[in-house]
């Protein structure tokens, strides 16, 4: 299987698809990567070089690919942080030039937008874009908690608010909503409740929270998602090998004393969870 995955970069650590391609890979995936942005690291240090490509680098990077020939075995479409509202039209391009070659592709997006405490981080027209046309077309999108509120224009603090404002969204568009960072009334200080909703279903898995900053977690538990999805593995196993992959990467990068995920030190827990966490049906 492969997927056209396109994201931002960085040349430090783990974000976009510095973060996403390698647990793809391990999985078995082949990967096209077409970056958005070259950063130095993640923009959640404060400081940074680099810069956001243009859309119509991108949009070349894409059509040079589409010559190839090879998206008529391209399997999905991975998106995340874009950098800029005008590289969106070259991520419909994408779309519309894969589900042409091959109809039965599907679109993952992480709709990157923003995340409690810090609000909003991305450029004006970003969010109107994930909402208005993102949305609409996606088969799959795994929105924070934030996001989740913010594309759907609620203010969830219980779990039947989540689930409500979950099954709106989906009525939009998305087959498959993968909801992290679920913080409601019940939700314990000391635990991270991530959500995976389907049609007709919803399950949640519990972890304990660990004193890490998490950069690049999105991007990496989004593409072990779309990875067991494309698998045709049940949502909730979808759901419960995400996490607790993800989980045991961060157990991993805490003991080795690291700010950045060990993603490759940690490697078999993306194929193999040293612990792996029970999914909750919810609904």
């Amino acid at each position: 299987m492969r997927v056209l995955s396109i994201q931002s970069w960085v040349a430090h650590g783990h974000a976009g698809n510095a973060a996403a391609v390698f647990p793809l890979q391990r999985l078995g995936l082949d990967v096209i990567a077409i970056h958005t942005v070259l950063f130095s690291n993640h923009t959640g240090y404060g400081d940074w070089g680099g810069r956001v490509f243009d859309a119509a680098l991108v949009g070349e990077v894409l059509e040079g690919v589409a010559r190839r020939g090879v998206l008529a075995e391209t399997d999905a479409l991975l998106t995340g942080y874009m950098g800029d509202a005008a590289i969106g039209e070259a991520v419909l391009a994408a779309h519309a030039l894969l589900k042409a070659a091959n109809p039965a592709a599907l679109w993952a997006c992480d709709p990157v937008i923003g995340d409690v405490g810090r609000g909003v981080f991305v450029r004006p027209g970003i969010a109107e874009f994930f909402r208005d046309a993102c949305v609409p077309a996606a088969d799959i999108m795994t929105p924070n908690h934030f996001e989740l509120d913010l594309l759907t224009g609620r203010e969830t603090r219980t779990l039947e608010a989540a689930k409500e404002a979950a099954g709106a969204l989906m009525a939009r568009g998305p087959k498959r909503l993968l909801v992290t960072s679920l913080s409601v009334e019940g939700t314990p200080q000391d635990a991270i409740d991530v959500a995976a909703f389907g049609q007709g279903e919803a399950w949640r898995v519990r972890t304990p929270k660990l004193p890490i900053a998490g950069r690049g977690t999105g991007d990496a538990i989004t593409a072990l998602f779309l990875a067991h999805t494309l698998a045709g593995r049940p949502l909730a196993e979808c759901l419960a090998r995400s996490v607790s992959s993800l989980h045991g990467v961060l157990r991993a990068t805490i003991a080795a004393g690291r700010e950045e995920m060990a993603l490759v030190a940690a490697q078999e827990e993306l194929v193999s969870p040293s612990r792996l966490f029970e999914a909750e049906r919810i609904g």
